[in-house]
């Protein structure tokens, strides 16, 4: 009996043992799959300009906002009732203006006198002013404009400028280190860059000055039908007068020449006989 039960015993044992010994281990987890990383941004795509051709010169061509100095002078022809009162409205519009008179000129007589003018007045006036010089006039015989642009000219000798500055203080720094015999020719170059640098500024200061404020020369005449057909003064009894004491003039003169005859009678009648007798000598001879 005893016996009995240890064999049932290892049975069990047996049969407990067997399921384990079979069985599969146990799988290990997956593992945590990591989140997409975002894709990065494509980068910006640079368009390069296409390659210049050989022998092709790039030409850099100023801006159109860049401030143009431009010089401006106009001339007009004035058919005027009155010269002398229209040369003083042209002065005073100048000064109304902003501007000045150049200078001004009359000549002439009476009804016949012309005059001259010539004004200065701001760029941006320059229209307006035309404008109302033409309403001055009886009518307008002639009108012109013209324009010249400096811009280059001043950029010109502002670089020249700026190179004869930087030249003179060379010559500056140079003088201070300089001997006794290499002193005088220093001077002598400075003075000569000096005198450029004066002749720059003096032209700068000109472009300036003419494109800031135009020019305009006015020329004026009388109106034609404005003459009399008589000249003032004229009088038809002093005309009378005139010719009467023209006579008497003459008259006096023939008297005095006929006192002066008979008076020289010595003379001259001796003179006059002493050649009709040699004339009449050479006749019978």
């Amino acid at each position: 009996m005893r016996r009995l039960i240890m064999i049932v015993g290892l049975l069990l044992v047996v049969c407990l043992l067997v399921p384990v010994a079979c069985a599969k281990p146990p799988e290990p987890a997956p593992a945590p799959t990591p989140a997409p990383m975002p894709a990065p941004a494509p980068a910006p795509v640079i368009e390069l300009p296409p390659p210049m051709p050989a022998g092709v010169e790039v030409v850099v061509l100023p801006s159109t906002a860049e401030e143009r100095m431009i010089v401006r002078n106009g001339e007009m022809s004035l058919v005027v009732e009155d010269v002398v009162d229209s040369l003083d409205e042209i002065a005073q519009l100048a000064v109304r203006f902003d501007g000045y008179v150049v200078s001004s000129r009359i000549w002439g007589e009476e009804q016949d006198k012309r005059g001259r003018i010539s004004i200065r007045v701001p760029d941006d006036k320059f229209e307006q002013a035309l404008a109302e010089l033409g309403e001055l006039a009886v009518r307008i015989k002639s009108e012109s404009t013209d324009s010249r642009d400096v811009t280059e000219e001043y950029t010109d000798l502002k670089s020249r400028l700026k190179n004869a500055e930087a030249t003179e203080s060379q010559y500056l720094a140079l003088l201070e280190k300089a001997e006794v015999e290499e002193t005088i020719r220093i001077y002598e170059l400075l003075h000569q860059v000096r005198r450029e640098i004066e002749q720059i500024k003096g032209r700068m200061q000109y472009l300036e000055r003419t494109s800031s404020m135009s020019l305009i020369e006015v020329r004026l005449e009388p109106e034609a039908t404005a003459k009399p057909l008589v000249r003032a003064g004229w009088s038809a009894l002093e005309a009378l007068k005139s010719a009467v004491r023209g006579i008497v003039i003459f008259g006096q003169w023939l008297g005095t020449a006929a006192m002066w005859l008979v008076i020289f009678i010595p003379v001259w009648g001796t003179i006059l006989g002493v050649i009709l007798w040699r004339l009449r000598r050479r006749q019978k001879a």
